[in-house]
């Protein structure tokens, strides 16, 4: 069924609170969330709810954590996030980020024990709306078989980036370095679909069609990605001294701890680079270089990065967000979570 963006963002808000969570980290959250549903990603948006309010009654999000920054450098930093919930933690390293480059012009800012932090382009897209270039990369508990191995190893560990063209616009990339996040196989799940054998792997390491047979997700371009995951995982966890590779902290392990999970986000602000007319003007030129292209058979246009999610969320806005009849039910209904999480091993199901 379709909600407007608002009252999703009141019914998911409404749900983390009475799991405990203060209401202004839940407007934050929820705020994460109803931007991803709108995008069309909804491997991160509202399915997750459940999983969040069981954690948080659990324990293992704190809903009262003691945010810290710690100043490591004049253009570095360490956002102390004692748990609490990723997405407050994440927005609120990049305001200080952004804080940061607008004074030095290019900020590195380590966020460190957190947990799940969502769409990595709502963050990078903090800089952008400044006028600043924003990259971020989160690690995640391991799911991707590496090349040529057998068992997972790293997660999904996402990229993302966002620079600033003219008039509001702006070029957004966000991807899992895997060919499809977990969240995607959720999704399928949810809705009873399958899903494309190029995704994942079964228990024996042959290509499966079956969500519910997945036993690991394979990385994008064979050795790229798998390369591609070991630098995020450097970079968001062995840099900040966290957790890394398979010793991170399971999405659907014991929920009663924290999951102590790193993201670092790099803001660079052009105009201690160039001329930021000239930057954003030129950005904005790529955007019309790509859609003037002769686009390929089957295909009505060439998009640049981020393009697509953007007329979706504008679409959202005029006709509402399609959400699964299962999710909406919950959202409305008085249960805060029915225990489904606790010790969960997804690849079981």
């Amino acid at each position: 069924m379709k909600v407007t963006k608002e009252k999703l963002k009141h019914l998911i808000e409404n749900k983390l609170t009475q799991a405990g969570l203060p209401f202004d980290q839940a407007g934050i959250v929820a705020d994460v969330l109803v931007f991803a549903d709108a995008r069309g990603v909804h491997s991160h948006g509202a399915i997750r709810v459940e999983y969040y309010c069981e954690r948080i009654c659990r324990g293992g999000i704190n809903a009262h954590p003691q945010y810290a920054i710690e100043k490591i450098g004049p253009s570095a930093a360490v956002f102390h996030g004692d748990n609490g919930p990723g997405q407050v933690a994440a927005k609120k390293a990049m305001d200080e980020a952004i804080r940061i480059a607008k004074e030095t012009g290019i900020a590195v800012v380590g966020v460190k024990k957190i947990s799940h932090s969502g769409a990595l382009s709502y963050f990078v897209q903090q800089a952008a709306e400044v006028e600043m270039i924003g990259i971020s990369v989160c690690q995640a508990d391991p799911m991707a078989v590496p090349y040529g191995g057998t068992e997972p190893y790293y997660g999904t560990n996402p990229i993302a980036f966002a620079a600033p063209g003219k008039d509001g616009k702006m070029i957004t990339f966000d991807m899992a370095t895997t060919v499809k996040p977990w969240g995607k196989i959720l999704d399928a799940r949810s809705k009873l679909e399958s899903i494309p054998e190029t995704w994942a792997v079964d228990q024996h390491g042959n290509s499966t069609a079956d969500p519910f047979k997945v036993t690991g997700l394979n990385p994008i371009a064979g050795a790229k990605g798998f390369g591609l995951a070991m630098m995020v995982d450097v970079l968001s966890g062995v840099l900040l001294g966290l957790p890394f590779g398979s010793r991170v902290t399971p999405l659907y392990g014991d929920l009663t701890q924290g999951r102590d999970l790193g993201q670092l986000h790099i803001v660079i602000n052009p105009a201690f680079f160039t001329d930021l007319e000239t930057f954003e003007q030129n950005i904005s030129q790529t955007m019309g270089d790509l859609n003037n292209m002769k686009p390929a058979p089957g295909f009505d246009q060439v998009l640049y990065p981020g393009q697509g999610s953007q007329a979706r969320e504008l679409e959202s806005e005029q006709h509402g967000i399609e959400i699964v009849d299962e999710i909406y039910n919950y959202l409305i209904s008085d249960i805060i979570h029915h225990d489904r999480y606790h010790n969960y091993d997804p690849f079981a199901t």
